[in-house]
């Protein structure tokens, strides 16, 4: 009986996942035949699929700004100790005249990538009988893509990679095979669909966002927060749609599924990386899939005893 593992969008919040991770694989012993992730669930599946959590797990507590971004498009500040951000007017100035059609440029997150999954990775992987498969919206084709790691270069996988954390126009947009790549996110934030179309009868999803809407959003003060709370706005509907879609889907197959939310939420803004506030993250992830394991075995040894 295949099983998979599923990690949804959510940039900096992926150390939440993480540690739900961290617990499910390392404490559970839970085994995996598919790993499937969306944008930062994308960054996610490699180390996973190896089980090499702790090496995952440093680089979730150690990056910043300037490890995802070559051209920053945001400035951060504090005042009265909560974070504001605001755009760089010239830093996005100097992307458009240099032609780029997006307001920041990540780079330096194509260079962590290469840094930290290594040919040897990619082809141990391969060789294994697991599968890392990440999402990418096809914005040429207007279609969501499924990229396996079974059917890709490492080159290749690489770039799949970097396309499905790429949240344009922020961040780099992926031109390949003369077709324009983003963020998995904008198609499907949660593949669970993908996992069962590919055999999975038991499946962990990790969702990046709370159950029940908790958030009453600021009013916008200048066109690029609008454009954050459109674009947020948009993917939680997308979110909604695909865990919908994935339930319907678990019951019409017979499938088990488990989903784990973040019990609160963890930041209006997930583009900011924040390395102590994503250590935090990670801790409340590993303590958050512990309680529900406990709560649920609990209940198992309640129906047993009634």
């Amino acid at each position: 009986m295949k099983k998979a593992l599923v990690i949804s969008g959510g940039g900096s919040k992926g150390a939440f996942a993480g540690g739900v991770a961290q617990y499910l694989i390392t404490n559970k012993q839970k085994k995996y035949d598919l790993f499937l992730g969306s944008s930062t669930g994308s960054l996610m599946v490699s180390h996973l699929a190896l089980g090499k959590v702790d090496a995952l797990k440093k680089i979730y507590t150690s990056v910043n700004q300037h490890s995802i971004f070559s051209n920053n498009p945001f400035i951060v500040k504090k005042i009265h100790g909560e974070k504001v951000i605001s755009i760089n007017h010239l830093n996005t100035l100097w992307n458009f005249l240099n032609g780029r059609k997006t307001f920041g440029e990540s780079k330096n997150l194509r260079k962590l990538i290469r840094e930290n999954i290594s040919e040897e990775m990619f082809f141990e992987i391969k060789n294994s009988e697991n599968n890392a498969i990440v999402t990418v919206s096809n914005l040429s084709l207007n279609q969501v893509e499924y990229k396996s790691i079974n059917d890709c270069s490492y080159n290749d996988f690489c770039d799949w990679i970097w396309a499905s954390c790429n949240y344009v126009p922020f961040m780099s947009l992926l031109v390949k095979d003369g077709c324009q790549y983003a963020d998995g996110g904008f198609g499907c934030l949660v593949p669970i669909k993908e996992a069962i179309l590919r055999g999975a009868k038991e499946i962990d999803a990790i969702i990046l966002e709370t159950e029940v809407n908790q958030i009453n959003r600021m009013q916008s003060k200048n066109a690029f927060s609008l454009l954050f709370n459109v674009f947020d706005f948009m993917l939680e509907h997308v979110e909604r749609h695909n865990i919908t879609i994935g339930k319907l889907s678990a019951k019409h197959n017979d499938v088990k599924l488990n989903l784990y939310y973040t019990p609160t939420v963890l930041t209006t803004n997930s583009l900011v990386f924040d390395n102590e506030l994503m250590a935090e993250w990670w801790k409340a992830g590993f303590k958050y899939a512990k309680n529900k394991d406990d709560e649920s075995m609990n209940e198992f040894r309640a129906d047993i005893l009634s």
